[in-house]
């Protein structure tokens, strides 16, 4: 064997089963970690395209996402993702008017207040609900054990408003239920505010003082700026695929997973097993159970108790003359209690002008969630009525849209009920049977594109140190195999006298 051929022989392969933001993340970690170019990187993605939920069309002069429109532009690794790929020319930061956020109650949309002291004119809460509100600073304590959502905002600024503020919130980030979501799990950093600060006036008083807050911008509101890309946030899939190049493979099914002697074995679905020294598992925890089921049974009875919660999202436009109103916001969220199945409406071209035609403005419903999910079974005409009759009921829109797109998510947003933590722990747990093995997405430690792309490194870190050990007991055992030939051939070799 040649030199060259020993080489490639001896080089180890690392496998991404998912073809999303995070195993495309992975991926691109692993390949600037590994600065020797020591370790091949294979991403297997089941559809005909990567990215996930990740998708952007342009139709008609409309820039329609099916998923996520952006992400916050304080997160440093995504930042650095962005530069890393050369896209920091083609960054679109979100609009000033999107800082205007709104809530319908009531039969009408109300700003959400820009501080505690501007619920006082506010028509979101009753006088009682506001008293209650005032109240944050002596609520009880914290109860031992993981609490909801709604259970927390309830302790903490009352009922009212956690069924209007933080039942909104939930719904237009998770798609979730509050009574159900795990609040340390879909915001730790509010958790840790209250254990730090011992309340949430005092964290808010303690954050103004650290970041002061933009003009016109609503409570609540995130610290970052929803930051997307000129085309769509599809731009940084595209970034991503072109710097990975042949790496990332589409079409390929993934039937399971099995290991041997140490190494993993990746079935596909007509063709042949693909050998891995380590594999990461970047797909929908679904799936992901399936492909490890027979590996590890346990593991994948754990992925399976991660719900999720499946989406509509109807994209309409209308020429700008025909709205009672100019938009001007992000849009609105709507508590379940106001009996409407819209979660939300975001006001796209607001947000980010140039996502439809001169003239014209493009607004983004979305239906379904934890809370609904028969939204999925409504065929498109029967969305279309669902969205034109609440946009009448929310912003007075009585005009047929003149364009409509709808894309559904059947698997939707991973849901992180009450528990998700420790279903986590234990999948770890799980993981560290099958050293070379390891979990990414939003299924477990953050939704959001941020979230997905901060957990690529140390996923990447954690799988390239398990390849580093193998190579180095590799190479004792080579060693110690060539001491012993060499040995062994002194040994039979004639003593002349």
């Amino acid at each position: 064997m040649s030199d060259r051929a020993a080489a490639r022989s001896s080089r180890q392969h690392v496998v991404v089963i998912g073809g999303g933001v995070a195993g495309l993340s992975v991926a691109h970690a692993l390949r600037a970690q590994d600065a020797a170019r020591e370790i091949d990187v294979t991403v297997l993605e089941r559809s005909a395209r990567p990215g996930g939920n990740i998708r952007t069309e342009h139709l008609d002069g409309y820039v329609c996402e099916w998923g996520p429109n952006g992400f916050l532009d304080n997160a440093p690794d995504t930042l650095a993702l962005v530069r890393d790929l050369g896209l920091d020319a083609r960054l679109q930061p979100s609009d000033d008017r999107a800082r205007r956020r709104f809530i319908f109650r009531a039969g009408r949309l109300h700003p959400l207040p820009g501080g505690p002291l501007d619920f006082i004119g506010s028509g979101l809460l009753s006088w009682s609900g506001k008293v209650r509100l005032a109240m944050e600073p002596f609520a009880r304590a914290r109860p031992e054990g993981d609490e909801t959502i709604h259970a927390f905002a309830t302790r903490r600024i009352g009922r009212e408003a956690a069924d209007v503020l933080v039942d909104s919130m939930v719904s237009g980030v998770f798609g979730g239920n509050a009574h159900d979501l795990s609040l340390r799990a879909c915001f730790p950093k509010m958790w840790h505010l209250e254990t730090d600060h011992g309340g949430l006036v005092r964290a808010l008083i303690a954050r103004r003082r650290q970041h002061p807050r933009r003009h016109g911008e609503a409570m609540g509101a995130p610290l970052g700026r929803l930051t997307s890309f000129r085309d769509g946030a599809e731009e940084l899939i595209r970034g991503l695929v072109a710097r990975l190049g042949d790496v990332v493979r589409t079409g390929v099914d993934v039937q399971g997973l099995t290991a041997e002697h140490g190494r993993f074995r990746v079935g596909i679905a007509g063709d042949r097993p693909i050998d891995a020294d380590a594999v990461v598992l970047a797909s929908g925890s679904a799936t992901t159970a399936r492909i490890v089921r027979a590996l590890d049974a346990p593991l994948a009875a754990t992925l399976d108790a991660i719900p999720t919660a499946g989406m509509v999202v109807a994209c309409v436009g209308y020429g700008a003359h025909r709205l009672p109103s100019p938009l001007d916001g992000f849009g609105y969220l709507v508590p379940r209690s106001e009996g409407l199945r819209t979660l939300g409406v975001l006001w796209d071209s607001s947000v980010y002008p140039g996502r439809a035609p001169h003239g014209h403005v493009l607004l983004r419903a979305m239906l379904g969630g934890a809370t609904d999910p028969e939204a999925l079974a409504l065929d498109d005409a029967q969305v279309v009525s669902v969205v034109r009759a609440e946009l009448q009921r929310a912003m007075g829109i009585d005009v047929t849209p003149d364009f409509v797109r709808i894309f559904r998510h059947p698997t939707g947003i991973p849901q992180y009920t009450v528990g998700h933590l420790d279903r986590v722990a234990h999948a770890e747990a799980r993981l560290a049977q099958w050293p070379g093995l390891a979990l990414a997405g939003n299924a477990y430690r953050g939704v959001a594109i941020n979230a997905c792309i901060a957990d690529a490194s140390p996923v990447a870190a954690r799988v390239l140190a398990h390849c580093a050990s193998r190579a180095s007991r590799a190479a004792v055992a080579a060693g110690e195999g060539q001491a012993s030939g060499a040995k062994a051939s002194r040994s039979a070799r004639p003593v002349l006298r």
